[in-house]
């Protein structure tokens, strides 16, 4: 009977209950995974700090393809959580072409003759398709739904300037469909137009005009234009969705002198949207965003949940972060990117956002080829 009691005293944990649940929320989330492993109590204690005391936010997460054989990847995340960056080391992404991201979800790689595409939280699984019909440079990609969208690019497809086809992922097969909308022709191409998804449609916004249209891929059908350029003096506006919002976050002045970065809320009517300022970025921020370039033409745009990561594509190794609290204020930061160094100026970087939770790791962990390292 003694022997019971120290033994259940041995295995009692040192702390337990609120003080427990309080550790907890301190300690990042990579190593929370084998803290449920120890009891059930914990395990309950975990859960209960993730979702009263710090909980999971929205990881950024970096990924680096070399421009040279044999194409090596490397994958590095930003947890906000835990201001933690881990490396996350795993096999090779097969290559098929230059590695490339999409609305924030989709990372994908296209040639002449595969077309390859993850979506999933930690981009654990590739697909592998046949390419699309029409070959084409530099289109926009998208995942809604059930459907991946590839349209616009530079290609020869008969007397349609701008292509666009559908990949069906429950019947593996390509379709093709209305053009884009002519307002669209002269900027086809990804690196004038933003673009954003939610669960029915894709929205495509030109950064000169700040024109939009929506794509639905379950009816094949266009709508619009929508104008989301804020005023006269914001150019270069870029579109995503955060707290389930749309936003538009535009730059002010020019690009020669970018007096302010603002973020508005998008308010879609039956046939006008109205836009709401919700915040402004520091102008400290707004100087780091800048870096050493003289100029910035564009910025570009990474959303999940209630995060939106901001940066700017050629000098990228500052990240601005944007948390909208309470549905209408904006709390700023910023975050060193610790990809980006003079050794990897040969690489090309393509930025994900996602929900990653204990069962994304835990998945990724039982792989038994993965492993998170703390940067």
């Amino acid at each position: 009977m003694e022997e019971e009691k120290k033994l259940e005293l041995e295995e009692a944990p040192i702390f337990h209950g609120d003080v427990l649940e309080a550790v907890l929320s301190r300690v990042p989330l990579i190593d929370l995974v084998p803290a449920c492993q120890v009891s059930k109590p914990w395990e309950s204690a975990v859960v209960s700090s993730l979702r009263h005391l710090n909980p999971i936010k929205p990881w950024l997460i970096v990924h680096t393809q070399t421009t040279r054989h044999p194409y090596a990847t490397t994958t590095h995340a930003y947890d906000p959580r835990s201001d933690l960056w881990v490396e996350i080391e795993q096999p090779p992404i097969k290559h098929v072409s230059v590695l490339r991201s999409s609305h924030s979800t989709l990372l994908y790689m296209q040639s002449p003759f595969k077309f390859a595409f993850s979506f999933d939280p930690l981009h654990l699984m590739w697909h592998l398709a046949d390419a699309p019909i029409a070959w084409r440079t530099d289109p926009i990609v998208a995942l809604v739904g059930q459907h991946i969208v590839v349209a616009g690019g530079g290609c020869d497809f008969g007397d349609d300037p701008i292509p666009m086809e559908t990949y069906d992922l429950r019947t593996g097969t390509w379709e093709t469909c209305e053009s884009m909308p002519s307002i669209l022709k002269d900027s086809a191409a990804s690196t004038s137009l933003s673009i954003a998804v939610d669960e029915q449609r894709m929205y495509v916004t030109e950064k000169t005009s700040g024109m939009t249209h929506s794509f639905d891929p379950s009816t094949k059908t266009w709508h619009g234009p929508y104008n989301l350029r804020p005023g006269t003096n914001v150019f270069s506006p870029v579109i995503g969705f955060v707290h389930g919002r749309m936003v538009v976050v535009g730059l002010i002045g020019d690009a020669e002198n970018v007096k302010g970065v603002k973020l508005w809320e998008v308010s879609k009517g039956t046939e006008t949207v109205e836009l709401r300022e919700v915040g402004e970025m520091p102008k400290e921020l707004v100087e780091k965003l800048k870096g050493k370039s003289p100029r910035l033409p564009y910025i570009a745009m990474t959303s999940m949940g209630n995060l939106a990561y901001l940066h700017n594509p050629s000098e990228p190794g500052e990240l601005i972060l944007c948390e909208v609290t309470d549905g209408s204020k904006c709390k700023w930061g910023s975050v060193r990117n610790v990809v980006v160094n003079e050794v990897n100026r040969m690489q090309t970087l393509a930025l994900t956002c996602s929900n990653v939770g204990l069962g994304d790791l835990q998945a990724a962990l039982s792989s038994g080829d993965r492993r998170f390292i703390h940067c």
